[in-house]
């Protein structure tokens, strides 16, 4: 059986090491990746005293959530899968964090929803660095015009995040990541999985996205 305790506290202990072996010295945000995992693992993190979650899709989390928000209302929820348009206002609703940003028509979407509700989730941009085309994300290329449109827009970008190429050098795609956040001044870099989190520490992550190492295998 999982234990998710020792789970975190492990993961934990070495993101505090591979932090204190990088440049930064800082240690990232964990977020851990509830998704696909019920409300008995999820309550199980939270006894635990995690409380920063990432879930793909937002009616899964519309179903999750809100009642074990009610008993830890100092949750913050990153959406950290693709965000279609129709799920906009929901999201903006339930998440604190939005860091699948991808294109126009979802930023244009976002503002009109985040000044309609008077809610403004921190947003991050997904950049697909391996130029994927079966992948979300705008290109390295595309970057800096996609931030200006979101500026006239009114959105403030805090970062940007990426999903590198599973068959590719992780190391390469969070150093681009990092130079391009340099370049355009972002802060916030949300970069790492279960199987390379150390490596994006190194590589300067403010965020990194663990489920399985916490959770086990994820359900249907």
């Amino acid at each position: 059986m999982t234990n998710i305790r020792e789970n975190l506290e492990n993961i934990k202990t070495a993101l505090a090491v591979a932090a204190q072996q990088s440049s930064t010295k800082t240690t990232p945000v964990l977020v851990a990746v509830s998704k696909s995992h019920d409300r008995r693992a999820v309550g199980e993190a939270l006894v635990a005293g995690h409380r920063v979650f990432g879930e793909n899709r937002v009616q899964e989390a519309e179903q999750k959530w809100p009642p074990l928000r009610k008993e830890y209302p100092d949750v913050e929820l990153h959406l950290i899968g693709p965000l279609q348009t129709n799920k906009v206002k929901g999201a903006v609703r339930l998440f604190d964090v939005i860091q699948t940003l991808d294109r126009l028509k979802l930023a244009k979407a976002l503002a009109r929803a985040m000044e309609t509700s008077g809610r403004f989730p921190k947003l991050l941009v997904q950049v697909n660095t391996g130029e994927e085309p079966q992948k979300s994300g705008v290109t390295p290329q595309e970057l800096g015009a996609f931030l200006k449109e979101c500026n006239d827009l009114g959105l403030k970008i805090e970062g940007l995040m990426c999903l590198p190429p599973a068959d590719e050098e992780p190391a390469m795609h969070f150093a681009l990541l990092k130079k391009l956040a340099q370049h355009f001044g972002l802060k916030e870099l949300s970069m790492g999985m279960s199987q390379d989190y150390k490596t994006a520490v190194a590589l300067g992550a403010t965020h990194v996205r663990v489920g399985t190492a916490i959770f086990g295998p994820r359900g249907p």
